[in-house]
């Protein structure tokens, strides 16, 4: 069974500045998921979310936009609006597991309140034409959460539901509840999307194994830590491309040029890319001490030289493999 490949959104990075370089240089993505819309209580879309949305900022990806809320009006707010950009399909949010969000009650913090879900749904359904998908935890403080939400679920025709197979407590620290996800597949009629810790070709492999069933996956920190991973999964290979580093460096530089003419002032693109190597590192020879050189650049130039001498490192390394 041939597997789709998505890419699961993850605040902060996966703006359409990071989705347009990954397409071009790594591919292996079907669906790219957009970071969530999040409104406060206003019915406003901030530009920065406007500008990740619009067609010309996408038009060589297939994107799906997505929403974070408990409250109706947003959701209908924002299904009206990625209606009239063009979008078929809102993803809803019931995933997100951090505090700031699951404290008021949304994200994974929701799973917890069918009556609540079902009232938005319910005018989501009632009200708009709108295809609706949700990406999910399987609850926030324990893990049958959700099999308590499913009834509700189950009457409204869903396009799919994303479960990352942790609870929201959890944030990603811990293993991956794989018993818990199993319990999922029988208690819903929807069609299941499997998330969480996919990251290598190794680990891809178990998953599809143990979930038969389960042809779409998607994958989020694993993919920024190695971009190289979807191909890698849709080639049924472990081996990276001889020119890894030079094309890993290409990209690099691309979104450092986007980011940077974005952002203004040598702080702020700093965080943003201290951010993007903490994952960036990971698959490096010695991520701790790559981390660390990174780190340590406090102006563009020493971070320019920081980022030459990881690139000429790892291709020493590969070349004495």
């Amino acid at each position: 069974m041939a597997s789709t490949l998505l890419s699961s959104p993850l605040q902060g990075f996966t703006d359409f500045r990071f989705r347009n370089a990954f397409n071009h240089y790594f591919g292996g993505i079907d669906t790219f998921y957009a970071p969530y819309i999040r409104l406060n209580g206003k019915l406003k879309i901030k530009q920065s979310y406007q500008n990740d949305l619009l067609p010309e900022n996408n038009n060589t990806l297939e994107v799906i936009p997505q929403v974070i809320t408990n409250d109706p009006e947003e959701f209908l707010f924002v299904a009206k609006y990625v209606q009239s950009l063009g979008y078929k399909e809102l993803n809803w949010n019931l995933g997100c597991p951090y505090p700031m969000v699951t404290k008021s009650g949304m994200g994974s913090g929701l799973i917890c309140n069918p009556n609540r879900i079902n009232e938005v749904l319910h005018r989501a359904h009632n009200e708009t034409d709108i295809l609706v998908s949700m990406k999910m935890r399987m609850g926030y403080e324990n893990a049958e959460e959700i099999l308590y939400a499913f009834p509700i679920l189950d009457q409204y025709p869903l396009k799919n539901i994303a479960i990352h197979a942790r609870i929201g407590k959890q944030l990603y620290k811990g293993p991956v509840d794989l018993d818990a996800f199993e319990k999922c597949i029988d208690r819903t009629k929807h069609k299941l999307y499997y998330n969480g810790d996919i990251t290598s070709v190794a680990a891809f492999k178990d998953i599809q194994k143990r979930f038969p069933t389960i042809d779409h996956f998607m994958i989020g920190r694993g993919l920024i830590a190695d971009p190289f991973l979807p191909n890698m999964i849709k080639n049924n290979t472990t081996e990276y491309p001889k020119n890894r580093w030079a094309i890993f460096s290409e990209f690099h530089d691309t979104i450092y040029r986007q980011y940077d003419a974005y952002l203004s002032g040598p702080t702020p693109i700093k965080m943003k890319m201290l951010g993007f190597w903490e994952f960036f590192s990971q698959t490096t020879s010695n991520p701790q001490k790559t981390y660390k050189v990174i780190k340590k650049a406090s102006n563009p130039v020493k971070y320019r030289h920081a980022v030459d001498q990881i690139i000429n490192t790892e291709m020493k390394v590969d070349s004495a493999l």
